[in-house]
């Protein structure tokens, strides 16, 4: 009898029940609109032009191949951008990542003299900037047209990400640990890298996925400050192929024109979606598990 009360106490009321069964339907249905375009360029990419522009795709491959991908793995054109892509991540995402941090440890200590005012000058500047033009001037007079360092300079610090990290430093590192670490010798850098930063890993890979995506995406920096080809970062490439059709000689020269008619350039351009997507997608699960509290600690106090 007893046993039989505790159960009817514990079950949810049907108003509940009703809203998670319609709360689980709607998600379900996000979830089927987000991911069938996912599901279809990657079959669309493994499949062959005739069924692709014949529209038999609509789940899986259909005449599976992979001669898109061969084409696109034999372009000097998209390789290099691999490259240049590659390059501007890591060392871009090390920049953003050093200098957030450099700026925000400071700034979560209450001994720091004067980190009132310089949150506010970064506030204002979360709200408005010098402008497109200006910039560009200011990039041009400092010699960094068509340079590596035009890719990296102009973003190097995002003032969002400093606020997060520093309620992270506050929230999370105790002033008592300062003091103790002080009190034994230790000095700032050296409790900075030793005790700081060993014990903000949630954060630094908070940081770290989205300085990244942010290079691996960007292409609007290398159409205003790049003109060598030999510097154009793998979105800018691929805006080339998608958008303007600029298609490497080198990807369509192993196919017959029957497969251009039939097709192929599409088939082409899911491959290419697939390829860049990606290295971010194999990067995200290694820092899923720390992402998530990240977030929600560097974001609960201001």
């Amino acid at each position: 009898m007893f046993n039989l009360m505790n159960r009817n106490r514990i079950k949810d009321p049907l108003g509940d029940r009703i809203f998670m069964t319609f709360n689980y339907i709607f998600l379900f249905a996000i979830l089927l609109t987000v991911f069938y375009p996912l599901l279809y360029i990657i079959s669309s990419s493994f499949s062959s032009s005739r069924a692709v522009t014949s529209g038999q795709v609509w789940l899986f491959p259909v005449d599976f191949n992979i001669k898109a991908y061969i084409s696109i793995f034999k372009s000097q054109q998209l390789m290099l951008g691999f490259y240049n892509t590659i390059i501007y991540t890591v060392v871009g995402t090390f920049i953003n990542v050093a200098l957030t941090v450099m700026l925000a440890y400071p700034l979560s200590r209450k001994s720091f003299y004067g980190r009132g005012a310089i949150i506010i000058f970064m506030m204002i500047t979360m709200f408005f900037d010098g402008g497109l033009i200006p910039t560009y001037l200011l990039m041009k007079d400092l010699h960094l047209l068509d340079t590596r360092w035009a890719m990296w300079l102009p973003g190097a610090l995002a003032v969002f990400q400093v606020i997060v990290a520093r309620t992270f430093f506050q929230s999370s590192i105790p002033e008592e640990l300062g003091e103790a670490a002080e009190m034994d010798g230790c000095r700032d850098i050296r409790y900075l890298i030793s005790v700081v930063l060993p014990l903000s890993k949630p954060i630094l890979a908070v940081m770290t996925l989205m300085y990244a995506v942010g290079h691996w995406n960007a292409y609007f920096d290398a159409l205003i400050y790049l003109r060598s080809e030999k510097l154009f970062p793998l979105q800018y490439v691929l805006r080339n192929l998608l958008i303007l059709n600029a298609a490497d000689p080198a990807m369509l020269a192993n196919t017959s024109q029957q497969l251009r008619d039939q097709g192929f350039e599409q088939v082409l351009k899911y491959a290419l979606i697939v390829v860049a997507s990606i290295p971010i997608l194999i990067m995200y699960p290694f820092v899923q598990k720390h992402f998530v509290k990240g977030v929600m600690v560097g974001s609960l106090k201001g």
